[in-house]
């Protein structure tokens, strides 16, 4: 078995250098110190995973215009610092020193034996939706004994809770039966059943930049080229961001992308709701190059700053002809514990891809699908109501806070969805998570929702802090702030210079 996880090309791996920015440094760095500098703090931010094999060192001379033997002494430095490991002939990967503790995944929820210490400012994902699941699950519960009698596998779901998504998408103006519905353990797990149908090793998928964090990373595990689509406009200096339409048919014209993954409905993380003319647009341009697109609408149903009468309709039901893919979930509306999702496709497809997942989790529990079920036939405006309500609220406080304790930091009140994209001003958004760590505030740094190191001087900041932790929470986002600026100043102008 392989002993690292992925590879990094040169290329990637140059534009990863360049944003990972170094403390001043009162004398002169060597060029092989400054490069083993990078590495570590890419490794130590996580940005660079633990067990990613480098490029050979005469490969990666030449991409960053240095000498050979830079590099080598370079690796070399990181070997001694316990960095790097290298075998002859299998090349050399990161890995961290003895007794190192990995940095924390700020997408990843805090533990509960913390959470009265820590303030999570990473993960972007609501509490349950009291008393609704309760008397949802309860509801479930009385039906359960009629599943139990059989063997409670159902590769494309339980009926009644197909029969509730398919009610849902044709309520919202897409036509939809149940047997276009194919139910999964939660949205990332029919992004994975649809990656593995849809593309093979090495394949392009172009993406929006930024981009859900964890979609990239499932893309890049799945050895996918990510070809990075910039927004029309940069996410907090001005207005809600839209989609470029003009790079968008460049990148489907010249990179030919097997698929495109895009968020239009109150984009994770920038909030942007796409309007339905340019939706037009891109199924019309992803037709021409016969690019599949795969829309996810998993925070579609978060409108709280919106009218529902002002909502586009699912991309779907805009071209017919397009090759569409759409991903939903109850996760971000109802309760993430729930662990349901879904895809919606034709129903040939929907039965091959029911029959492949069988090798991999046979299908999802029955007992969450009913509960589900419920919420969405009984349960839904009542949910909608309560859970827009929060994130309004929330949205509202953290607002305020923001404007007065980090003034000089951009962002625009979206439309919708669960988060805020901040602009720091310059200030690294991986330090400003580093320096969180310290402080017990979870930040979750621009950079991981981009590809090869981009939105470094932004973080992601979710909208389910209650009103009332608002102002604690922004104090220590604030201290966070001094700290790391202490490090590397807001406009980069003591900033170590960097190996390319």
């Amino acid at each position: 078995m392989s002993e690292w996880h992925t590879t990094i090309t040169p290329p990637a791996f140059a534009r990863l250098l360049r944003s990972a920015r170094l403390p001043a440094d009162p004398g002169r760095r060597s060029a092989y110190r400054t490069l083993a500098g990078q590495v570590r703090a890419l490794v130590a931010d996580g940005r660079l995973p633990v067990g990613t094999r480098l490029p050979a060192e005469r490969e990666l001379a030449a991409e960053l215009a240095l000498s050979r033997t830079t590099v080598a002494t370079a690796y070399e430095a990181l070997r001694a610092d316990g960095y790097l490991r290298s075998r002859r002939g299998a090349g050399s990967w990161t890995v961290l020193p003895e007794g190192t503790r990995p940095p924390a995944d700020a997408l990843q929820p805090v533990p509960p034996d913390e959470r009265d210490s820590i303030i999570d400012l990473g993960v972007a994902a609501l509490p349950a939706p009291q008393p609704y699941l309760g008397r949802a699950a309860a509801r479930a519960l009385e039906q359960l004994p009629a599943y139990a009698a059989g063997h409670g596998h159902y590769p494309t779901g339980v009926p009644v809770l197909r029969e509730a998504v398919a009610r849902r998408f044709t309520a919202r103006g897409l036509p939809t039966t149940p047997d276009q519905i194919l139910v999964t353990t939660g949205a990332m797990g029919a992004l994975h059943i649809a990656q593995r149908a849809l593309l093979t090793r090495g394949d392009r998928v172009a993406v929006e930049a930024p981009s859900y964090a964890h979609t990239l990373q499932l893309l890049r595990r799945g050895g996918a080229r990510l070809v990075p689509v910039p927004f029309a406009d940069r996410a907090g200096r001005g207005t809600v961001p839209q989609w470029n339409l003009g790079e968008w048919r460049r990148a489907l014209r010249e990179a030919a992308p097997r698929a495109a993954y895009v968020v239009p409905d109150f984009h994770n993380p920038t909030g942007a709701l796409v309007p339905e003319e340019q939706r037009r647009a891109l199924l019309a341009a992803a037709r021409a190059a016969d690019t599949v697109l795969l829309v996810d609408e998993t925070t579609a149903e978060l409108g709280w700053g919106v009218d529902d009468s002002a909502l586009p309709r699912p991309t779907a039901a805009l071209d017919r002809a397009a090759k569409v893919l759409t991903v939903g979930s109850a996760g971000k509306l109802l309760w993430g514990g729930l662990r349901i999702g879904w895809l919606r496709a034709a129903p040939a497809l929907v039965r091959q891809l029911a029959a492949d997942r069988v090798f991999s989790d046979v299908g999802t529990a029955v007992l969450d699908q009913l509960i589900a079920a419920e919420m969405l036939t009984e349960e839904l405006d009542a949910v909608r109501a309560h859970q827009l309500d929060r994130l309004r609220t929330s949205a509202e406080a953290l607002a305020a806070e923001l404007r007065q304790r980090l003034p000089h930091w951009e962002f625009t009140l979206p439309p919708g969805g669960l988060a805020l994209w901040l602009s720091t001003a310059g200030t690294s958004g991986t330090a400003l998570a580093r320096a969180g760590e310290r402080v017990s505030v979870r930040l979750a740094a621009g950079a991981r929702f981009g590809v090869d190191g981009a939105f470094e001087d932004y973080l992601r900041i979710p909208l389910t802090v209650p009103p009332a932790a608002a102002p604690a929470a922004v104090e220590r986002l604030a201290e966070a702030a001094d700290r790391a600026g202490r490090t590397v100043r807001t406009n980069g102008g003591d900033t170590q210079p960097l190996a390319v």
